[in-house]
């Protein structure tokens, strides 16, 4: 159970299989989609940690990280 948009809930990866990610440098925002194509979401939160999620009937569809080499102790 995760913490999103103020309440408790249970969410699930959609695919784990087909997951891929990119990084865009420039932004030090790290792109991780599950599937092969990028899809429309039912829904987008803000983590408190800045991190948004997209879930597409209840599943996690991908994940936008913000400031991607700072939360790991790297500097762009």
């Amino acid at each position: 159970m995760s913490e999103l948009g103020g309440k408790e809930r249970e969410l699930v990866v959609r695919n784990i299989d087909q997951v891929w990610f990119e990084y865009d440098r420039q932004t030090d925002i790290l792109y991780i989609n599950f599937g092969y194509d990028i899809e429309e979401a039912d829904e987008a939160l803000l983590t408190e940690n800045n991190v948004v999620v997209r879930i597409k009937e209840g599943k996690i569809v991908s994940l936008t990280v913000f400031d991607f080499m700072k939360k790991i102790g790297l500097e762009v």
